[in-house]
């Protein structure tokens, strides 16, 4: 038999769920939220308002934009994020 080869095609570039965006908004709130609260706090602490605040919005919004960055190129770059394996694979 004659091995044919198929021509190869472009894969389909990889959709977004958008039931794994669903939480990105919720993420970013929280991450404001927890970072500004703490560099309150520090601030109270220390007497040094507001700029422990504004290190901690900083530090919440470039840190969660960084994640949903990675996030949202993860399809392209070809990593998917780990899922678990269907009960009784592997072993």
């Amino acid at each position: 038999m004659v091995d044919i080869e198929r021509p190869s095609s472009p894969k389909p570039e990889p959709e977004i769920s958008p039931w794994s965006l669903a939480g990105l908004g919720v993420q970013f709130a929280v991450a404001l939220v927890f970072f500004g609260y703490a560099g309150q706090w520090l601030d109270q602490r220390l007497n040094s308002a507001p700029a422990f605040l504004l290190i901690g919005v900083m530090l919440g919004a470039g840190g969660t934009f960084y994640l949903t960055y990675r996030n949202l190129t993860a399809p392209k770059r070809g990593k998917q994020p780990p899922v678990d394996p269907p009960d009784g694979a592997g072993s």
